[in-house]
């Protein structure tokens, strides 16, 4: 089979690449640019050459920094102006991963696209990884159904620690083995704000109100927070912590509460993203990527939902994305509203 492999210069693809063509695949490689940062490019390329020169393939730079800024690098900026919660690696894999290099591999004649991402398919369905530690399931449960006929995970049923020792392993490749983590996010360095103060002026001091509309304290601009954040900002005589319950972008306010006043039983998102047909159907949900699944039921209207859950939630966070499994499988998804 002909398959192009995603190339990042990390243990993943680096592995993924080494398996398949140790099958017997005819493979490419191919790296993408996707932001600005031409060190990172460099020393990231050298080792996708490393690898392409070692297993004997032939790979492809592929510059995609525009359709990246319109599709993650932009929508994350203005989302945060709105004084929303963005999930720019949810929209990178659909648009990007998914997408545009999906597309890629399609003029090249190839039969699939291989990532090293942490995450399997199974019956038609993206299924969680075997090391839920690393498991991307979350970040793709936005991709279009008809691109898992084409796309392949190879490290789905692997241990972190044991694609790390299998390059251990081969001399060549022990570089990777031990090399650092990638960040999550692959344009912010350290934080959020550092990319926003490219744009605007993020610290414009504003009120701070009580569920009331009562102005209670101050903060140093709204972008410096998110929804269930509990620091950074003064509430005058306030003996017990507070959270920021949410945000007004346009006035420039932040509103705070107890802990308890967090808690939602019930949402809604828009712009779902279904792998199934049911309209109306009960199933687990997760509202961040790190959060733990609730059960819920889910009522679909157009391209809309309604999610009523069976015990309260926090840190709901409009602009994050809703992802509905059925025990291990995804079901669909939404951006929280």
């Amino acid at each position: 089979m002909k398959i192009l492999v995603a190339m990042s210069g990390g243990v993943d693809s680096t592995v993924t690449a080494y398996k398949l063509k140790e099958q017997g695949h005819l493979i490419e490689g191919v790296y993408m640019r996707l932001h600005s940062d031409n060190l990172a490019h460099e020393e990231n390329e050298r080792k996708v050459k490393k690898v392409a020169d070692f297993l004997g393939i032939k790979y492809h730079i592929l510059d995609l920094q525009d359709k990246f800024n319109d599709f993650v690098y932009n929508p994350f900026v203005t989302t945060y102006k709105a004084g929303l919660t963005p999930n720019p690696c949810v929209l990178c894999n659909r648009n990007i991963k998914l997408g545009a290099l999906m597309d890629f591999a399609k003029d090249l004649g190839m039969d699939r696209l291989a990532t090293g991402h942490y995450i399997q398919i199974k019956d038609g369905l993206l299924t969680e990884a075997v090391d839920m530690s690393k498991d991307q399931s979350y970040f793709l449960a936005n991709v279009k159904k008809e691109s898992l006929d084409f796309v392949m995970f190879p490290l789905g049923d692997m241990l972190k620690v044991d694609v790390k020792k299998f390059a251990s392993n081969i001399e060549v490749l022990q570089e990777f083995s031990t090399q650092k983590e990638s960040s999550e996010i692959c344009f912010v360095p350290d934080t959020y704000t550092e990319i926003l103060k490219k744009h605007m002026d993020i610290d414009k001091p504003g009120d701070v109100l009580n569920a009331k509309g009562e102005v209670v304290g101050s903060h140093k601009g709204y972008m410096h927070y998110t929804v269930g954040k509990r620091k950074g900002f003064t509430v005058n005589g306030a003996h017990d912590a507070h959270y920021v319950i949410s945000i007004n972008a346009a006035k420039n306010e932040i509103v705070v509460g107890l802990k308890e006043d967090l808690n939602v039983k019930e949402f809604k998102v828009k712009d779902i993203n279904m792998f199934i047909e049911d309209k109306d159907f009960e199933c687990s949900v997760k509202i961040r990527y790190r959060s733990p699944k609730i059960e819920c039921s889910v009522h679909i209207d157009g391209t809309s939902a309604t999610i009523k859950l069976y015990e309260d939630v926090q840190g709901l966070a409009a602009g994050q994305m809703a992802v509905f499994y059925r025990a291990n499988q995804v079901v669909g998804g939404g951006w929280i509203e």
